[in-house]
């Protein structure tokens, strides 16, 4: 464990360098929270009918979607293992006194933390303090707090579970794109962050509940506002371990089958 503990701590020491990217990250996402969130406020003002999720806690579900967009995003991954994949390279890491999996798995959730370390504190001194309604507000609760801080991290954990899928697959696809396009796109819709997933449909809400991406973004959001009650969250916490251990178990599986399998340079 102190081996995966090290990698952790390198990758994550190494990922804190880009500070310049980082910078950047955070004007562009302040730009597009205040977009998506003047497009809900005139949806609101000219609404007939009750919307299913109040416009102070779609505000919240926006900025927190900004400010953890490094924990909830498929589409951000580690170029370096895929190219260790498709040229051969691979080779390197079976000679590695450790498991696969969990050194890959320790590289990207360190790598996520230390780009939404970079990015999260400064959007939250700007949205804390900004104007109603757009203005980030607290949980109505500690208790709801506590909870979303303990469905973040399990939301963290499941992202990076399923972005293991996407660079095991690349084993038998030798090409990432297909599949990081694939799985990044229906897991951005059914996560919510297309559009919260209480404006969907009740048929495609069952859908979406039924899948894990759910469990990565909307759920925790929800929770934070108080949009989803305490009881409700503490069946949900138990739903994002049971996926976890899921995914993570399926995960080793496949990795293990690729491995039995894999031909580098030709043999």
């Amino acid at each position: 464990m102190n081996g995966y503990t090290a990698v952790w701590k390198l990758r994550f020491i190494n990922g804190l360098q880009y500070r310049s990217a980082a910078y950047a990250g955070v004007a562009t996402q302040l730009f597009f929270g205040f977009i998506f969130i003047m497009v809900f406020i005139a949806f609101y003002s000219h609404s007939t009918s009750q919307p299913p999720i109040s416009l102070e806690q779609i505000v919240a579900y926006i900025w927190l979607q900004q400010i953890f967009l490094s924990f909830i995003m498929l589409w951000f991954r580690d170029p370096e293992i895929f190219e260790l994949i498709t040229s051969g390279n691979i080779a390197y890491e079976l000679c590695r006194p450790c498991d696969i999996y969990p050194f890959w798995y320790s590289k990207l959730l360190a790598q996520r933390f230390s780009s939404a370390v970079l990015r999260c504190f400064p959007i939250m001194l700007v949205v804390f303090f900004l104007p109603e309604p757009y203005r980030l507000m607290p949980p109505p609760s500690f208790t709801g707090f506590i909870l979303f801080f303990i469905t973040l991290v399990l939301g963290l954990f499941l992202v990076v579970a399923i972005s293991m899928l996407i660079y095991i697959s690349v084993f038998w696809t030798l090409s990432p794109t297909g599949s990081t396009l694939m799985i990044s796109i229906a897991g951005e819709f059914f996560a919510g962050l297309t559009f919260p997933i209480p404006f969907m449909p009740l048929w495609l809400q069952k859908i979406a509940y039924w899948l894990p991406f759910r469990w990565t973004a909307d759920f925790p959001f929800r929770v934070y506002s108080g949009h989803i009650p305490v009881e409700e969250a503490l069946v949900g916490i138990g739903m994002q371990a049971g996926w976890l251990a899921v995914l993570v178990l399926f995960g080793k599986w496949l990795l293990r089958i690729a491995l039995r399998r894999v031909v580098v340079q030709g043999g």
